[in-house]
Formats: C-alpha cells, sequence, structure tokens
C-alpha cells in the first residue's frame, strides 16, 4: 500500500483517515484506522468494531446490486492488527451542503427518494444510520451516498443521546426509547425541507411554513416530520408515497440455508418434550411449539418455563423483583445438605467449624461462648464447615456454611476440552455478575464466603479485565469448586450457587474426580469454533494456536454426557446451555452477528431464548458434524447461545485490544431460568426416576 496525508475525520475521535492505494493494481481506497493513542478507551475499539460489522453485512447482502452504490462499500478490514483499520472505496461526488441552493426540483425528488431507499436497505438489517446530514451526504448529479457508517445502531437497542438538531430525531438528541430505522426517516424529512427551502429547520417537529412547499405535501401528510418514530411512516410505505420502487419488493432474495436446520431444531424439541411426558400444543416464540402439562406421573421438562410456557395457574405467586438486601444466614435447616463434592449429606453442626488462615490451615472455630447475634452472623458467614465424610486417602474438605444454612443449593459445571474457554467464560460470568449484571433481572448476589471470593475476583476476574491471558486451570485430585454466590430473588430465602471448572483432561475421563457430576444441578457446555466449525476463514487462526478441527465432537461432552443421570425417556434430567464460545471469532457471519452484535436484554425475554437457540442450532447443525451437538440432543431441557468471553485473540500472555466479554450471562441467565432462580420462573418439582 501507498499512503497519503492522515487528517482526522469529523464525528470520530480517536480516528486518522488517509487516502491510500492498494496492491499493484493501484486501486485507490480510504482508509480509518484506530491509533494506539486511542486504544486506551474502552469504547473506541467497540465502535470501529461496530462499524465494520454494520459495513460487512450491507456489503454482504447488497454489494452485488446496482441500488447498493447509495451505501459505502467495504473493501477489506483487520481488527487483529496494531492500530486496526478498516478500508473503503472513495466517496464521489460533493456533500449536500456544497449543492445548496443549485439544484433543480428534479434532482431533489432524486435525491429523497434514493435516501428513502438507503433507509430501506438498512432497516432490513435493522441498522439505524443515525448520521444522514447535508455534509455526510455526497451527490454526483446522478446519486447520493451514505457516509461510512460509524454511527450505525441495530433497530432495537436503546438510544443514547447523538446527534444534533435538526438533523437528529428529538428521541435520538434526547436518548429516549429505542433505535428505530424511522429515526433516519426523520434526518431525510428534514434534508428534504433544507434542499426546497434553502435553510434548517428548527428541529422540533413540523416546520411553520411547510405547507408553503405542495412538493412537500407527500411528506408532510404521511406523519414524516412527526417527533415521535412510531408516527412516522415505516421506510417501505415512505417508497410508496414517493413512487419509488422497492428494490426488496421484487423476488424474495436468496434461500437461507439455516432455514433447514431451524427447522429440524423444531422437530427435535418437539421429540424431547414427547419424551418428556404429555405435551400439548401452545402459541410460542415461533409459532406452534408443544408446552408440557402439568403432570406428577412422568418426568417433566423445563422447556416450557425457559421459553414462556407452563400451566399459569399452577404457577406460585411471584415474589417482587426489585433487589433487597439478602436476609442474614438463619440457624440450619432441619434437612440435611448434600456435599457437592463427595455427594454424601451433611447435617450442620457447630463443632465442625473452622477458619482457614493465610497459609491454608484450618482453624477450630468455638462461637458457643458468642451471644450477639450480629457477631454471630458475621462469623458463620466466613466460617466454613468440615465435611465428617472423608476416608483414609481422600482429600480433606470443607464447606461455606452460608451453603448448609440458606436455601437450596445450585451447583453448576462448565464441561470441555482443554483450552476452550471454560475459565475465561466463568471469570467473565462472575465479573459481570460483580458489576451488577444480573440485578436487572431481579436478581442480588453477595459471595459465598467473601474471602475465597476476593481471592478468585482478584486472581481470575481482575486479571482478565486487565486484558491478562488466564493460566490453563490444572488437573485436580479432588473436584472442588471455582467460586460460589449467595443469590435472591426479591428478598426470597438466598440460594447458594457454586461452579466447577475443572481441566479439560479431568471431565474427558472417567476418574474419581469426575465423580463429582453425578450430584450436579446444571452444566454449561463450552464449545470452541476452532475444533467444531467447517469455516475456511479460521484456518489461520487453527494453524495459529496449534488446533485442529475434528469432527468427532468434544471428548469432554461425550464423557460427561455418558455419565450423569437420565430419566426415563433416555435423556439426561438436568438442565444445560450450550455455549458457542470465541463466537467473535466469526461474528461476522450473519446468524451470529445477529446475536453477538447485541446487548442482552434487560428483562428475561422467552422469546428471544427461543430465537437464539433455533439460531445457533441451525448454524451449528450446517457448519459443524453432529457430534457437537450431542448436549442439546442428550439433554432433555437445552438452550444454545453465542458468547465471546474475552473478544479477541491472545498475543503472548495479553489481549491486545483488552478483554470484551460478549452475552456471556445469557448461559447462566437460561440454567437460573430453568432452575426456578430467575424470578417469575416456574419452580421445578423433584424429578421423577432420578437416582442421585
Amino acid at each position: 500500500m501507498r499512503y497519503g496525508e492522515d487528517h482526522r475525520p469529523p464525528g470520530r475521535p480517536g480516528v486518522l483517515a488517509r487516502r491510500a492505494l492498494l496492491g499493484a493494481g493501484a486501486v485507490p481506497v480510504v482508509q480509518y484506522r484506530l491509533t494506539a493513542s486511542a486504544q486506551g478507551d474502552p469504547q473506541a475499539y467497540g465502535l470501529l468494531e461496530r462499524e465494520v460489522a454494520a459495513a460487512v453485512a450491507l456489503e454482504r447482502r447488497y454489494g452485488g446490486a446496482k441500488f447498493g452504490a447509495v451505501l459505502s462499500r467495504i473493501v477489506g478490514f483487520d481488527l487483529t492488527a496494531g492500530e486496526p483499520f478498516v478500508l473503503y472505496r472513495p466517496p464521489t461526488g460533493r456533500p449536500l451542503a456544497d449543492w445548496a441552493g443549485r439544484l433543480g426540483a428534479e434532482d431533489q425528488e432524486r435525491i429523497i427518494g434514493q435516501l428513502a431507499m438507503a433507509v430501506r436497505l438498512m432497516a432490513d438489517l435493522d441498522l439505524v444510520h443515525r448520521m444522514i446530514t447535508p455534509e455526510t451526504v455526497r451527490w454526483d448529479g446522478a446519486r447520493v451516498r451514505l457516509c461510512e457508517p460509524y454511527a450505525a445502531v441495530r433497530a432495537g437497542e436503546r438510544r443514547e443521546p447523538f446527534g444534533a438538531a435538526p438533523w437528529a430525531s428529538p428521541e435520538q438528541r434526547a436518548g429516549q426509547g429505542g433505535a428505530d430505522p424511522r429515526d433516519d426517516l426523520w434526518s431525510v424529512a428534514e434534508i428534504a425541507y433544507y434542499l426546497l427551502s434553502g435553510r434548517p429547520d428548527r428541529g422540533e417537529g413540523r416546520p411553520a411554513d411547510l405547507a408553503d412547499y405542495r412538493r412537500l405535501a407527500a411528506l408532510e401528510h404521511s406523519g414524516l416530520f412527526s417527533p415521535r418514530a412510531t408516527e412516522r411512516p415505516h421506510p417501505a410505505e415512505l417508497l410508496r408515497l414517493l413512487h419509488v420502487p422497492d428494490p426488496l419488493a421484487v423476488g424474495a432474495g436468496p434461500a437461507d440455508p439455516l432455514d433447514r436446520w431451524r427447522a429440524e431444531y423444531d422437530t427435535q424439541i418437539a421429540r424431547k418434550r414427547a419424551l418428556s411426558g404429555p405435551v400439548r400444543t401452545a402459541p410460542g416464540p415461533a409459532g406452534p411449539v408443544p408446552e408440557p402439562l402439568r403432570d406428577t406421573r412422568a418426568p417433566r421438562t423445563l422447556l416450557g418455563r425457559i421459553f414462556g410456557g407452563g400451566d399459569e395457574a399452577a404457577r406460585p405467586p411471584v415474589r417482587p423483583t426489585v433487589p433487597g438486601p439478602l436476609p442474614e444466614p438463619v440457624p440450619p435447616p432441619p434437612r440435611s445438605r448434600m456435599c457437592p463434592h463427595c455427594l454424601l449429606p451433611v447435617e450442620y453442626d457447630e463443632r465442625l467449624l473452622v477458619t482457614i488462615d493465610a497459609k491454608g490451615n484450618r482453624v477450630p472455630l468455638d462461637l458457643t461462648a458468642e451471644r450477639r447475634p450480629g457477631h454471630l452472623a458475621d462469623a458463620r458467614r466466613k466460617a466454613y464447615h468440615l465435611c465428617p465424610h472423608t476416608r483414609d486417602g481422600d482429600e480433606g474438605h470443607e464447606l461455606p456454611v452460608p451453603y448448609l444454612v440458606n436455601g437450596e443449593p445450585l451447583s453448576i459445571a462448565l464441561v470441555g476440552s482443554s483450552s476452550v474457554g471454560k475459565t475465561h467464560l466463568l471469570a467473565a460470568m462472575l465479573g459481570e455478575v460483580e458489576l451488577g449484571g444480573l440485578e436487572p433481572y431481579g436478581l442480588k448476589c453477595l459471595p459465598l464466603n467473601p474471602e475465597a471470593h476476593r481471592t478468585y475476583l482478584r486472581e481470575r476476574v481482575q486479571s482478565l479485565q486487565q486484558g491478562r491471558q488466564l493460566g490453563r486451570t490444572g488437573q485436580q485430585t479432588f473436584a472442588r469448586f471455582a467460586d460460589g454466590l449467595l443469590v435472591s430473588a426479591g428478598g426470597a430465602v438466598p440460594r447458594p450457587v457454586v461452579f466447577f471448572d475443572l481441566a479439560g483432561e479431568d471431565l474427558a475421563q472417567d476418574s474419581e474426580v469426575g465423580r463429582f457430576l453425578m450430584g450436579v444441578d446444571a452444566f454449561v457446555f463450552v464449545l470452541d469454533p476452532l475444533r467444531s466449525l467447517r469455516l475456511p476463514s479460521l484456518d489461520p487462526v487453527r494453524e495459529q494456536s496449534g488446533l485442529r478441527r475434528r469432527d468427532l465432537g468434544d471428548e469432554a461432552f461425550a464423557t460427561v454426557l455418558n455419565r450423569i443421570p437420565r430419566q426415563s425417556g433416555g435423556l439426561v434430567a438436568a438442565p444445560a446451555a450450550l455455549a458457542v464460545n470465541k463466537s467473535d471469532l466469526v461474528r461476522f457471519e450473519p446468524v451470529v452477528d445477529r446475536w453477538l452484535g447485541r446487548a442482552l436484554p434487560g428483562r428475561h425475554d422467552p422469546a428471544a431464548v427461543y430465537a437464539e437457540s433455533r439460531d445457533a442450532y441451525a448454524f451449528l447443525a450446517h457448519r459443524a458434524s453432529a457430534a457437537w451437538l450431542k448436549p442439546f440432543d442428550d439433554c432433555a431441557d437445552c438452550t444454545l447461545h453465542f458468547v465471546a468471553a474475552t473478544g479477541g485473540q491472545a498475543r503472548g500472555d495479553r489481549f491486545p485490544h483488552g478483554a470484551r466479554p460478549r452475552r456471556v450471562l445469557a448461559p447462566l441467565l437460561s440454567i437460573f431460568a430453568m432452575c426456578g432462580l430467575l424470578p417469575g420462573a416456574e419452580p421445578v418439582g423433584p424429578r421423577e426416576g432420578i437416582v442421585r
């Protein structure tokens, strides 16, 4: 490449632009790159990545069509470079601001029609441009061209204050509601008024003198100048009013190869529900979806609850979901708790309480003389209870006291071979929890043991957040959980939640280390695209990392699924989530970008969970062998999710652009919904036919 001079483009802080000639053919391009000094801003890289995602989506969909010339055309990008960049074809024409007062009526109509068409094209991909102004739209005498989609957002994303009057809509400037393609139509209306009147409007609503311009009558009567997006016409309707042909109305477009596998997903859901008990058909998120009846004579499925089904009349009252302080630990209940390590019942006995000093020694704790309730509660909160079932030759172990004196415990194991990213995913999950990521869902979290939790945050979560790659999980002789939480919904008695993260080598062997799997309540199966997906674009990364694709699936998946209990229909009873980790490696695949490019909604949405599971199943079925879907096939209740624990590949022991977790709470929220921990979710009754 041969480069021209740098300049700072307006509205893009931290970015430098320059013209360049690419390759032996000296193809002219414009490069926008993120400077090294700007990479300390955690949002700067994300904005460039979001721009590239929008540009790639537009190029894939419209790059071969003549009408695609109204959009900026991407040539290439490299988001892993020291200074990440994106290349575009150079713009033609001059900004509309340069044409003010010089355009005839015919040219003005063509400009407005082409702008409406550009908004229509972006809206069909759920994109909102947000930067349609006389300065950013060019006209060459024949066609318009929008500027690069550096400010584009997904339709439905929460609006943040952006843009200036009159070109940005009132809702967009105020940051109210969710982004809507009709935000861009407001900009089109203001440009139409500007071209015809020769001056910009105030941008507060219908221009006062709009009636003086008869050529704007169609726009006036359509509601296009309404300050509310919901009162404006949709882009396709505006094209009809302007008598502009809709380019997307001609033909149905190319068939989606994933549709076959989406239908297969629906079939598999029906099969598993039939095996799990009686079913009836009720409207679901994607059409008629079988839903389980309440029948205590057969094992019940959890899918009805995660996807919004279930018997409403039999559902217990939902407690308020406003997070509140967790109650202090109460005296232990009369029933025992199962030790998650040795799978034997443990009765609370204050004679077995200990603390653990800085050297790891167990120090007996005597509370018999303590009479102050607050001091007792605080001592128990930080104490451990020895497990009385240690046999000769076994490793001694203990349980945090809050595990024994609160609600029903929930144990979650992450499953996958070595280097699939289980440790990074768990650290990213608990980092999001620590930042309050579960509070919008009505959940309040406290550490199961304060000191152990602080150690995990310091050694794992903070290291990841500082951009350091975490070391591989070492093999163990005894399975211990990595960290634990006390999770409460709406002031209810908190439930202990413990997370197991074992080395892939330990999970892939039928050893004594894995015997705890027999009692695990839920599983997160972590899938690695580098090992599973038949995508040539991943070959360079596979070569760099020394990994190979394998069609036989993950050894740890098969070993664990063959070991854990099954219900009478032959399916694994414990709920599960299949997390497609490292999805950032394939994020420009349309179906992946559809989900990874969006933040999680602020509330549990069963329809969205169903749609994401359906898309992820179809993507894996199309791009990987059937063996990689074994967790979904074998588990009665299994959702699928696109996640990224780090958001990028490490160089050496660091992530050069920092760790950027994406949607990592999605598998955990699904597990919580299936296990009755999410407010509003139907609690699970006893699973019949299961031996623990």
